[in-house]
């Protein structure tokens, strides 16, 4: 069983951030916790992240011209909590540029 801290922290395992924590940890203790893997959460975020983003240049519009964009933020961040809260985070829809994006990419 997962635990948190009041700060929605994963503090199931005290040391897992500590020094001693394997490199390739600080990218998959998080996804794990969540039931995805490394390519999956870096999906599911990136969509997260690209949906915040054109809502916030949505709203920035709108403080500017009031009549723009009147509901585009509310029904946005209501959209993203039900994917979040329902259990949609994996199937949101596929952004093929995310899933290259997310596709390991050969050591240089």
């Amino acid at each position: 069983m997962l635990k948190y801290d009041a700060l929605g922290n994963n503090v199931s395992c005290p040391r897992a951030y500590g020094l001693h924590m394997g490199f390739k940890g600080y990218f998959t203790e998080h996804p794990a916790s969540a039931g995805e893997s490394y390519g999956e959460h870096f999906r599911v975020a990136s969509h997260f992240s690209k949906e915040l983003l054109i809502a916030g240049i949505a709203c920035a519009v709108h403080a500017i011209v009031p009549n723009l964009f009147t509901t585009t933020g509310s029904s946005k961040v209501r959209q993203l909590h039900s994917e979040m809260t329902e259990g949609m985070r994996g199937q949101v829809q596929h952004d093929p540029e995310i899933d290259v994006a997310a596709e390991p990419q050969p050591a240089s």
